[in-house]
């Protein structure tokens, strides 16, 4: 059989087809802070999304923990380099604020974009973090977590305590610490991880007691610390004491010392309920999770926990086609399907009610109740001044001065008291740097 000849015209077209190429896509970089299995959630995602479309193509790129993703961030968009999307932890919201000309404000950009976005479509709790007093969204909340108590069931059954019944005050902890000490865990009782999110933001707003004036710096720049009470100081008093035998052992000043709990060395661990992904690929142990332990003492403890995890900002300087692409993906992200299996595979929050209400309704939480633990503290009571969040500037920095003061208590260089008097004073002293910086 001979070989069909086209005819000149058709020839003519196929040839014109063949070295045309397709219309190039629009790349959307997005830097973020997730490692393990949480990496493993982002990849999946954007690649999700760049097979439901062939406009744009989402390129995520891990670029460090959280301080280093926004440091280079801010330090590209200053080099003229900026990536579309910035994954910003949540005490980073305060700092991106105040980058004028930095960011593009997420409501503002969906609008222009023609993408339908309605802010009531959100949690609450997690939205009023990101947004102006007028409701407008600046970021998109993407990964919100909380604090939770994970502990080892198998080392709860050694140390003959139930393990079905964690413990829910902080006594409760200490002497669960000790008999899980006494049962062979001579390294560390119990543990936690980011220093200063466990032991005062958290510990303050689950104790319904202000860590600075103006609602946290939530209603303005010029706030006042105040956490150097009495109730953090019996707190911090009572780890250093502990300290001493290893009943409580400090892990650090990031999320570096979690896998103390996953290795088995540390039975109890507070952390982030982000550290479920974690935990369920690297645990060998029977394992469960539990509300953030309090003081009974305290009047109306427990209140409600804030979040924590980050949110993605969008950084300025990019075409209005960019923006479109961004639009588009933060859309993506916001579908229930999407959100129940971020929240489902990672333990960070969904985003949205309709998530949360088909989650719940589907019985999911009857088989694993220790996702729904953070959300049931964010919505334990009505957030109060107290409790609704924080929006302190140069976060990254006050987080570090207050872990030095903690750590020069642990190591007996300081009293307790000292420690946090000189923890708040320096804090100020820094805060007031940046509401100079911000009222230029």
């Amino acid at each position: 059989m001979k070989p069909t000849k086209l005819l000149p015209g058709l020839a003519f077209a196929a040839a014109t087809f063949l070295a045309t190429p397709a219309s190039a896509q629009i790349e959307i970089q997005w830097w973020h802070a997730l490692t393990g299995a949480n990496n493993d959630v982002v990849v999946r995602l954007a690649d999700e999304f760049n097979k439901s479309q062939n406009e744009y193509k989402v390129v995520p790129s891990y670029k460090g923990g959280y301080a280093d993703t926004m440091n280079a961030g801010i330090a590209a968009f200053r080099a003229g380099n900026a990536p579309h999307i910035l994954q910003v932890f949540e005490v980073g919201t305060a700092t991106m604020m105040a980058a004028k000309g930095a960011i593009k404000p997420v409501y503002q950009m969906m609008a222009e974009a023609g993408e339908k976005f309605d802010p009531n479509a959100y949690l609450p709790t997690i939205t009023g973090y990101y947004s102006t007093l007028k409701g407008e969204m600046l970021s998109f909340p993407f990964n919100s977590s909380s604090t939770v108590m994970w502990y080892n069931k198998d080392a709860f059954k050694k140390a003959g305590l139930d393990p079905n019944a964690p413990p829910k005050t902080w006594p409760e902890v200490f002497a669960a610490a000790k008999k899980l000490k006494a049962a062979g865990y001579d390294k560390c009782g119990f543990s936690n991880a980011w220093a200063t999110w466990v032991n005062i933001e958290q510990f303050s707003s689950w104790h319904n007691l202000p860590i600075g004036t103006k609602g946290n710096g939530m209603d303005g720049f010029d706030t006042v610390l105040t956490f150097n009470n009495p109730t953090v100081l019996r707190h911090l008093e009572t780890l250093v004491e502990l300290q001493k035998d290893k009943t409580y052992d400090y892990s650090g000043r990031t999320n570096t010392g979690e896998g103390r709990f996953t290795s088995g060395e540390c039975p109890i661990f507070l952390t982030s309920s982000g550290f479920f992904g974690n935990v369920a690929a690297n645990a060998k142990f029977d394992w469960g999770n539990a509300p953030m332990p309090y003081y009974p003492d305290v009047n109306g403890a427990p209140q409600n926990s804030i979040i924590g995890g980050a949110s993605l900002w969008v950084m300025g300087g990019k075409t209005a086609a960019e923006y479109k692409g961004v639009a588009k993906f933060f859309t993506f992200l916001s579908r229930t399907d999407k959100q129940i299996e971020l929240h489902q595979k990672s333990g960070y929050l969904p985003i949205t009610k309709a998530a949360y209400e088909q989650t719940k309704a589907s019985g999911f939480y009857k088989e694993k109740p220790y996702l729904e633990t953070p959300l049931l503290e964010l919505t334990n009571k009505a957030p109060t001044d107290n409790s609704r969040g924080l929006r302190f500037g140069n976060m990254v920095q006050l987080r570090d001065i207050w872990c030095e003061e903690i750590e020069s208590a642990l190591a007996g260089k300081k009293t307790a008291k000292q420690a946090l008097d000189d923890a708040v004073s320096r804090g100020n002293a820094l805060l007031r740097q940046f509401e100079k910086t911000v009222s230029r």
